[in-house]
């Protein structure tokens, strides 16, 4: 049985979009929106608005605006950066790391669930494909 990338592709972004929408109640609980959260997800990996819209694949214009609303509801600081005066550094505060986690949790509980419906087996092998689909030198980049 051949199986389609793009149709492979489809599904993934569909079990995504199913796992963000079960959680989207915790989300707004924590007074997130689901892009507001993937935002404050990100900004310990990538502290630079820039390096967060190429991580996340969103326009500059809309992370700005997005971390707007983040610092205005006291989750993300923003400082100019030491090293470079021309640009500003992001850092979670205590609250955004508090938010970051209890919404990540909300979906590590309901991608869990999800994969309660997978033998034990098939989740090694997906975790083994998922790293090597990463590792893949075509992907430009890895992240772990």
């Amino acid at each position: 049985m051949s199986v389609d990338g793009a149709e492979l592709w489809t599904l993934n972004q569909r079990l995504l979009g199913v796992v963000m929408d079960a959680c989207t109640r915790e989300l707004a609980e924590l007074g997130l929106e689901t892009k507001e959260f993937f935002v404050l997800a990100e900004v310990e990996a990538s502290p630079y608005p820039a390096e967060i819209a190429t991580a996340l694949l969103l326009p500059k214009a809309s992370v700005t605006v997005y971390v707007r609303n983040l610092v205005a509801k006291g989750l993300v600081r923003r400082e100019i950066d030491e090293a470079d005066l021309r640009r500003h550094r992001l850092e979670l505060t205590a609250e955004g790391t508090q938010a970051r986690d209890r919404a990540l949790a909300a979906l590590a509980a309901e991608y869990d669930r999800r994969l309660a419906l997978v033998t034990p087996q098939d989740r090694v092998e997906l975790h083994r494909i998922l790293k090597a689909m990463l590792a893949s030198p075509a992907s430009g980049r890895t992240r772990d």
